[in-house]
């Protein structure tokens, strides 16, 4: 029997990823206001992307070699003190150097915590690895819509250093949880097998999933920290209404994941991920050719509902087929993720101050057609390798 408490452990894994979803959203909920803040352009603001993004890929690089050689425990609990402080500087840094810092530091923590919790998930979820990832994946979900929610619904009566900093102040309570819980082993507390995690860094399947993965944190990122700017400078809507409608984006990636996590133990997930590029490809298309505020947000919406199976149906595959080193294997795809989600929201940033933001944003659906595609390629490849596929649903019954 396992030293700790399997559900504990999963509802720890839960509340770390409702942070990541917190850093996630964090920037592109205060964006119009730091923008009015600072007087800085599109181009400027794109870059603050590309920092936090550059801190979450440090972050995502390191962590897996770590759970794998000490396990779960003081990654989570570092990284929680850390993002505690980050928040703090990105509620009061007095210049953007200092914001600057802050938001890295603040995406390295993310970057590991978000890793360090999908493989804590599928290390103790054999078996039904799609449907326990699809519902951690909601409390990223949880973390992504809230932050948008509170500063669209409280910045008529609070400034958003102060919504921030208490944001940032309330994850001192999973900070404690985890600092109490008892934790998996570590799977090679004698050594890193370091040969082995070198290998996994050719296997071309791996980087095949974790190329889908690139484009897909570069969608999310560009949905979720451009739709708030899209609505005010496109559609002339209000800032704080434009906050609270990027809160139904990150609502409807929550909500469909929560249904997800039921579908995915009925139904194979490379189908269900088919249909969610479909989706996504035509939420998006719908978005950028509104005109009305209403079309727009039906469209975002769709974004989101499309985007909700990728991230955990691809860990889902990258679990199953390397279950032996899955915190380095995580390592390897998410930090190649966060390549995308450094690169693709500062182009739109480039592209908008030369051409308009709603012509930026055109990479968005470029990305989800792109991203189809690799997916496609990526299967006929595991059928081929008769590597064996998820139990779960994640992976296609083969022939």
């Amino acid at each position: 029997m396992p030293h700790y408490n399997k559900k504990l452990v999963f509802m720890s894994a839960c509340f770390g990823m409702l942070i990541f979803g917190i850093v996630m959203a964090v920037l592109g909920s205060v964006l119009p206001s730091v923008i009015l803040k600072f007087g800085i352009g599109t181009a400027d603001a794109g870059s603050l992307f590309v920092l936090l993004s550059l801190g979450m890929l440090a972050g995502s690089l390191v962590f897996g070699p770590l759970v794998d050689r000490f396990g779960y425990k003081a990654l989570l609990v570092i990284c929680a003190g850390v993002i505690v402080a980050g928040f703090q500087g990105i509620a009061f840094a007095p210049d953007m150097n200092l914001l600057r810092l802050a938001l890295f530091f603040t995406g390295f923590a993310g970057g590991a915590i978000n890793g360090g919790t999908n493989a804590l998930v599928s290390d103790i979820s054999e078996g039904k690895r799609g449907s326990r990832l699809t519902y951690l994946g909601v409390f990223f979900g949880v973390g992504a819509f809230g932050v948008p929610l509170l500063l669209g619904s409280m910045l008529e009566y609070f400034s958003y250093e102060t919504l921030i900093a208490g944001v940032g102040a309330m994850i001192i309570l999973p900070f404690l949880l985890f600092l109490l819980l008892r934790y998996p082993n570590p799977k090679h507390a004698q050594g890193f097998p370091l040969s082995e995690g070198f290998a996994l860094a050719k296997d071309r399947t791996l980087l095949l999933f974790g190329l889908v993965l690139v484009l897909q944190s570069g969608l999310e990122m560009s949905m979720g920290g451009w739709s708030a700017t899209f609505f005010v400078n496109e559609l002339a809507v209000d800032a704080n209404r434009a906050v609270l409608f990027l809160s139904l984006f990150w609502f409807s990636l929550m909500m469909t994941r929560a249904v997800l996590g039921y579908l995915l133990l009925k139904v194979p997930a490379a189908a269900v991920l088919r249909i969610s590029f479909l989706v996504s490809f035509s939420g998006s298309a719908i978005m950028l050719l509104s005109g009305s505020t209403t079309a727009g947000v039906i469209g975002m919406m769709l974004a989101g509902i499309g985007f909700a199976a990728v991230f955990p149906v691809i860990l889902a595959f990258v679990g199953d087929l390397y279950a032996r080193l899955s915190g380095t294997a995580f390592s390897v795809v998410l930090a190649m993720a966060l390549i995308g989600g450094m690169l693709v929201p500062w182009s739109i940033g480039v592209i908008a101050e030369g051409y308009g933001l709603r012509n930026g944003l055109l990479l968005i659906p470029a990305s989800i057609v792109i991203a189809f595609l690799l997916f496609q390629a990526t299967m006929a490849r595991v059928a081929a390798s008769g590597k064996p596929g998820s139990s779960t649903s994640a992976a296609e019954p083969q022939a």
